[in-house]
């Protein structure tokens, strides 16, 4: 057994903590849940602080339980919200939830003899119990003058888009939901994002007045940009954990591309390094920040818990092909598909097959089938200048030719213009 608080402290990762909870922590073994709501069919970094406080839970001795909602991802918290969830249909949560499985799967030991983590779902014990058997076993145990008093209740209250009567109830469900593994499992702790607190500390208030028992509770806090815009979120939108929605490729450069203030913070929180681990890469690094090595330590190894060392290696190679001395080899070794990947957010150009067969000079391919240069005279002076590469090689004359030899894959043409903006010249 090690201290779980303590790790959590020494990483900048507790927010709250109900008294004597470390206390309890530190007797033995104890069971502790994190929920997730099934909104789509793939977690994403923004699920990465919850998934990383359980492994540090199970690292710690004790037993993990990743709760995922396929009731209450029918119904919606208003927690850290704005506005009304969109509800989802039963067929619908019940993709996302086969999705969210696979994924916690590879964070987590399920197989463990003793504290192995367990997946639980909240549908199992609702789905049989109607409406009068729950404002009569829970609704009546907490007082609307209780649901009113959370913070994330009065936001809404005051806010202009108000709040249902269905989300109102969204903290009855959760804290039933506590109630129910504290009963059934032994499950003595929730934990939870910060804004978690309010639903959390209603299901240790439900234990309490159902059955005089004693739950405890932990949250996290929320991970916020040193530049104020939110974690998680790119020009492209949120960053998934799903290789399918956002490639590794695309995850190894969300991290690598941390500012030098967010990275002290998130190698310590996305990363299971030690202490001493952590300080030694950051002497390293305030020796030489050009050479970013906090935010290629945190890049590599989020990316190969996430997805594979593989996956990592690609993503490595690619950065090089795209900001270094990379080879075409490893180009013509990627699919059609991973190179359109690769390349998506570069300006893109279609040729016929039928036009490069005949040969087109490279003139007339940067102006006229391209937009690398806005004229023929540009593209001269910028060929003349060293300044174009085709398929990584420099281009010398204007009047060199290019035919379906030249194409990669079977598909491509590749232009670089300086040293970073590139072009993709897709051939069909």
């Amino acid at each position: 057994m090690t201290n779980f608080v303590e790790e959590l402290r020494w990483r900048g990762m507790l927010h709250d903590i109900m008294p004597n909870t470390e206390e309890k922590l530190n007797e033995g073994m104890t069971s502790g849940y994190i929920g997730f709501d099934p909104t789509a069919d793939s977690l994403h970094v923004g699920h990465l602080t919850q998934i990383m406080t359980l492994i540090h839970f199970q690292n710690a001795g004790h037993k993990p339980f990743a709760l995922v909602g396929g009731a209450t991802g029918m119904v919606g918290d208003p927690s850290g919200k704005s506005d009304e969830r969109n509800l989802q249909t039963e067929e619908m949560i019940e993709h996302n939830l086969k999705g969210m499985k696979a994924q916690l799967a590879k964070f987590l030991k399920f197989e463990d003899e003793g504290n192995g983590a367990v997946m639980v779902n909240n549908a199992d014990w609702f789905k049989d119990m109607n409406l009068f058997t729950f404002i009569r076993d829970v609704g009546k145990h907490i007082t609307v003058n209780y649901m009113m008093a959370k913070d994330s209740v009065k936001r809404r209250l005051e806010g202009d888009s108000g709040l249902s009567f269905t989300e109102f109830c969204y903290q009855l469900i959760q804290g039933y939901d506590f109630y129910y593994l504290w009963k059934n499992n032994n499950c003595l702790m929730q934990m939870g994002g910060s804004d978690q607190w309010g639903n959390i500390v209603t299901g240790t208030e439900l234990i309490r007045k159902k059955d005089a028992g004693t739950a405890y509770a932990i949250t996290t806090q929320l991970i916020k940009k040193a530049d104020g815009t939110k974690f998680g979120k790119t020009e492209s939108g949120a960053v998934w954990l799903d290789p399918e929605k956002t490639s590794p490729y695309k995850f190894y450069q969300f991290w690598l591309n941390a500012s030098d203030d967010d990275v002290k913070k998130w190698i310590r929180i996305f990363t299971l390094k030690t202490k001493q681990e952590i300080e030694n890469l950051e002497v390293e690094h305030n020796a030489a920040p050009h050479l970013r090595i906090l935010q290629k330590a945190l890049a590599e190894d989020i990316t190969i818990k996430t997805h594979s060392k593989e996956a990592l290696e690609t993503a490595i190679k690619t950065s090089e092909f795209l900001f270094g001395n990379g080879s075409l080899e490893f180009l013509k070794s990627l699919s059609a598909n991973q190179v359109l990947e690769m390349f998506e957010g570069i300006p893109q150009f279609h040729i016929s097959k039928v036009e490069l067969a005949s040969g087109i000079d490279a003139a007339t391919l940067l102006a006229e089938k391209s937009a690398v240069a806005s004229s023929k005279g540009e593209a001269k002076k910028l060929i003349q200048g060293g300044g174009v590469s085709i398929n990584k090689e420099k281009i010398a004359e204007a009047a060199q030719i290019f035919n379906s030899t030249h194409l990669i894959n079977d598909k491509f043409i590749v232009v670089q213009k300086g040293k970073k903006n590139y072009f993709l010249l897709i051939v069909e």
